[in-house]
C-alpha cells in the first residue's frame, strides 16, 4: 500500500489514475509520494518514506532539488503536458501585440452608455488599427514541446518562421515542419524577426538572455514574447527599450510590480497552462510517472535522476539504488549480492550529473539485511527492494 498527499488541488482525472493500492493522506510527512503545483517546498521537511515527488507542470524552482536527491526523492516534473495550452496563449499574445484589441476593448467598455456607440465606434476605431501576423517573420527560440507546437502554428498563419535551437531534440525535430527555417544563431533571430518567442528552461546559461546587447539588435518596433520563465529577460532593459519606443510589445505571463502598467507591455497573469485539459493531462503524466517508479522504479522525466526503464518488473525482486555518481558502485553493490549468494538477471546503471540510479533484477527472493548492507556504501542515498 502506498500513501500519497496533495501539496496543490490536483485534477481528479489526474488522481483517477491511482489504483486501490494507493490512498490519500493528509499529512506530507506520511507520504510516498507527494503531487505539487505552486506549493514552495523548499522550507518542507522531507518525509522518511519520501520517495517521489510529482510536480504538475514543468518547473520545479519550488521544489528544493539538491535536498531531494541526497534523500533519494526522486523529482519528477511533466514536459509537454500543458504544451497545447502555452501554444495557444503564445499565439493570442502575437494577436495581442499585432491588433490594439485590448485598447479597443477598454474604448468599449468606457462608452458603454453612449447611444451613438456604433456610429461613434467607426470614428474611433482607426485609433486602435494594427497589422496581420500573415508574411511577417516569427522567431521562436527553443524548439522543445512547446516551440514546436508554435512554430508549426505560425507557419498556418502565413508566418515566416526561423527556429534556434542547438540542443533540438531527435524527436521534436521530426515534428517540426519542414518549412521551419534553421538560424544559425541566436543572433540571426534577432536581427531578422518582427516576433520573437521564447520557450528555453531558465539555465545560468540563458538567465537574462534578453539584455540590453541581445534588445539592441533587434529590429525597432520588435514583438518580444516571453512565455517561458521571467528570469529569462532583463526586465531594466525591456523596460527602457519599452519606454524608448525600439520594442513595440513585450507579451509576458509573468507579472512583476516594476512591469505592470509599463508602456507598451501586456502583462497576463501566469495564465499559459492554465486551462482544464493542461491540468488534467499533467496531473494524469504525474501519477503515471509515480506509479511506474513505486512498482517497477523506472524513471521517466525525472529532473535530479537519470531516466532509466527496465519495463514491467514480473516475477523477479527488482533492487533500485539511487547513489552519488562515483567510480566503482556497481562493483561493491555486486559484492554484496554476490555475498548473499543472489544471481543477478538483469542490471541498468545510468548516471546524471553528481547522482546515478541503479535498477537490479534478482532471480530469487532477498534476504533480509540486504537492504542495511547496500546502504552501508558510501554514496548510496536510497535503497529500495520491489517485491
Amino acid at each position: 500500500m502506498y500513501k500519497y498527499h496533495c501539496l496543490n488541488p490536483i485534477s481528479g482525472v489526474g488522481l483517477e489514475q491511482f489504483t486501490e493500492d494507493y490512498v490519500p493522506v493528509s499529512d506530507a510527512k506520511a507520504a510516498d509520494a507527494v503531487l505539487v503545483r505552486s506549493t514552495s517546498m523548499h522550507e518542507m521537511e522531507l518525509g522518511p518514506d519520501l520517495k517521489a515527488i510529482g510536480r504538475a507542470g514543468a518547473g520545479v524552482n519550488n521544489i528544493p532539488l539538491e535536498r531531494c536527491s541526497e534523500n533519494g526523492v526522486v523529482v519528477f516534473n511533466t514536459p509537454g503536458a500543458n504544451a497545447n495550452g502555452v501554444k495557444e496563449l503564445v499565439i493570442a499574445g502575437m494577436l495581442l501585440a499585432s491588433r490594439d484589441i485590448i485598447g479597443g476593448i477598454n474604448w468599449v467598455q468606457e462608452n458603454e452608455e453612449d447611444g451613438n456607440i456604433a456610429k461613434d465606434a467607426e470614428k474611433a476605431k482607426k485609433a486602435f488599427a494594427g497589422c496581420e501576423l500573415d508574411g511577417k517573420k516569427l522567431g521562436v527560440i527553443g524548439l522543445g514541446a512547446i516551440g514546436v507546437l508554435v512554430a508549426n502554428a505560425a507557419t498556418h498563419l502565413g508566418m515566416e518562421v526561423y527556429g534556434y535551437d542547438p540542443y533540438v531534440s531527435v524527436d521534436s525535430a521530426w515534428r517540426l515542419s519542414r518549412s521551419i527555417r534553421h538560424a544559425k544563431t541566436v543572433d540571426e533571430i534577432y536581427k531578422d524577426c518582427d516576433y520573437i518567442t521564447i520557450h528555453v528552461p531558465a539555465l545560468d546559461s540563458t538567465k537574462g538572455m534578453i539584455d540590453a546587447d541581445a534588445l539592441n539588435l533587434m529590429k525597432k518596433g520588435i514583438v518580444v514574447l516571453n512565455f517561458a520563465r521571467d528570469v529569462l529577460v532583463d526586465e531594466e532593459a525591456m523596460i527602457d527599450a519599452l519606454l524608448s519606443g525600439h520594442v513595440k510589445h513585450y507579451v509576458t505571463d509573468f507579472p512583476t510590480p516594476a512591469m505592470a502598467g509599463v508602456k507598451g507591455a501586456i502583462v497576463i497573469p501566469h495564465l499559459g497552462a492554465s486551462t482544464e485539459e493542461s491540468e488534467d493531462n499533467c496531473a494524469k503524466m504525474a501519477v503515471k510517472q509515480i506509479r511506474n517508479y513505486l512498482e517497477h522504479g523506472n524513471i521517466t522525466n525525472a529532473v535530479n535522476f537519470p531516466d532509466c526503464d527496465m519495463g514491467y518488473k514480473g516475477d523477479n525482486a527488482r533492487i533500485v539504488l539511487l547513489h552519488h555518481n562515483i567510480p566503482n558502485m556497481l562493483g561493491q553493490f555486486t559484492r554484496v549480492l554476490a555475498e548473499e549468494n543472489l544471481n543477478i538477471a538483469d542490471l541498468a546503471n545510468k548516471s546524471k550529473g553528481e547522482f546515478a540510479y541503479t535498477m537490479i533484477d534478482i532471480d530469487s527472493e532477498v534476504p533480509e539485511g540486504v537492504t542495511d548492507e547496500l546502504l552501508k556504501i558510501e554514496g548510496v542515498r536510497r535503497v529500495r527492494i520491489i517485491e
